[in-house]
């Protein structure tokens, strides 16, 4: 069984209320080794309980954030609750913060504000940061350029651009991490783009419960299913599926700061 790691979903989402410790169980089962779960959509609240799941299982790391759909909210006060959030030793990143100009849920100029924000804070508390870009690619580069990488890095998560679009982020000295996206077929671009990321700035990730990889599509997304996107990169880059999954549990433990993955992963502390 290969060993991987999902570098970002949303354990503290609704739809896993009820079954959230079956859900890294299976995870576990699947040879899901490490899971980072981001708290950041919605209320306070969903990253407060993203850092207590964390906090129950030794294999699960948390990042604290405010999504772009809610940048609206990114006031003073949430910062400030989100540096507290992050005292926790199981808090790796901050994030995810971004733009989103597809869905436009808060205005560029909220969005463009919390980025900055969430900049500065994962500065301040030297932590690396989880970005999210969708069709805002040239205004994200600009911001982060103005604004400075945070010494410990970042990455673009659930990528959705094209080539052109991994060469500016890697640019920028950014990883990239890729989801159950590239299993879609009408993926060419993004699919593309996944076969020129370096070894050493690749990364997989679930985005659970979304964006579940084929043949789950349309259904609930979970950890465990992270094996079916890490196979169709390993395809897309010619290189052997195991050695790619421990080339980027390398790459997160390098950018998160994790320790080597237990044996038995995922299970209560």
């Amino acid at each position: 069984m290969t060993t991987i790691i999902d570098t970002h979903c949303h354990l503290a989402d609704a739809k896993f209320r009820g079954d959230v410790e079956a859900v890294i169980a299976r995870a576990s089962g699947a040879g899901v080794a490490q899971i980072i779960s981001v708290g950041a959509i919605g209320p306070i609240d969903n990253d407060r309980l993203t850092v207590a799941i964390a906090e129950r299982h030794q294999n699960v790391f948390a990042a604290v954030g405010v999504h772009p759909h809610d940048a609206r909210d990114c006031t003073p006060e949430r910062i400030a609750q989100l540096r507290d959030l992050a005292a926790s030793k199981k808090v790796v990143a901050i994030g995810e913060s971004g733009l989103d100009f597809h869905y436009m849920h808060s205005p560029p100029e909220a969005q463009e504000a919390s980025l900055r924000a969430h900049l500065a804070l994962a500065a301040e508390l030297e932590l690396p940061i989880v970005i999210h870009c969708r069709d805002a690619e040239r205004r994200l580069v600009e911001i982060v350029r103005e604004s400075g990488i945070p010494p410990r890095g970042g990455v673009i998560h659930c990528f959705t651009g094209d080539s052109n679009a991994a060469r500016e982020f890697l640019a920028l000295g950014l990883c990239i991490s890729f989801s159950g996206i590239i299993t879609f077929k009408n993926s060419a671009s993004v699919r593309e783009a996944a076969s020129i990321v370096p070894d050493d700035r690749v990364m997989v990730e679930t985005d659970a419960p979304y964006l579940a990889p084929e043949p789950y599509r349309g259904m609930r997304n979970e950890p465990a299913y992270v094996s079916r996107t890490l196979e169709t990169l390993a395809n897309l880059r010619r290189v052997d599926a195991a050695a790619l999954g421990a080339q980027v549990i390398a790459n997160a433990g390098r950018l998160f700061g994790l320790p080597p993955p237990a044996r038995t992963p995922a299970q209560p502390a």
